[in-house]
């Protein structure tokens, strides 16, 4: 039997459910996704556009579509959080693995677009790790 999987934006205004059927989890390099997420990288799930069922919330969710037409981003219009979206293509689920409870069972199977890495990204990540905030002492 599959489980559901929970997730919502940052303030709890937006909340949704999913099955963990996911068909591949992908980091995207690409400039838009770097630019949007302002990180490295997005970490994005795929799965069917039906599989899904807003639980609270749906009417806080804002839509851009870049006007290339090769991006698209939901999320949050109160706190920016990015969320779950049908995919340009209209047959697939977009979901940012960050805004979701808990692990998917599918661990990352693709990274795509890596001609856009960034360089220090690509060199690998070398820094020293913390369980928190760096303090003064640290």
């Amino acid at each position: 039997m599959t489980k559901t999987v929970a997730g919502g934006c940052l303030c709890g205004s937006v909340r949704f459910e999913v099955q963990d059927n996911f068909e591949n989890f992908y980091f995207c390099h690409c400039e838009q996704c770097r630019r949007v997420t302002g990180s490295s990288h997005a970490s994005n799930a795929i799965t069917h556009k039906n599989n899904i069922v807003w639980t609270k919330g749906e009417e806080l969710t804002v839509r851009f579509d870049h006007p290339s037409g090769a991006f698209t981003k939901v999320f949050c219009s109160r706190c920016g959080s990015g969320l779950p979206h049908e995919s340009q293509n209209g047959k697939d689920l977009v979901v940012p693995v960050g805004c979701l409870d808990t692990a998917l069972s599918l661990s990352p199977n693709a990274q795509i677009f890596c001609s856009e890495k960034t360089e220090w990204f690509r060199k690998g990540v070398v820094a020293p790790e913390y369980l928190g905030f760096m303090t003064e002492e640290h």
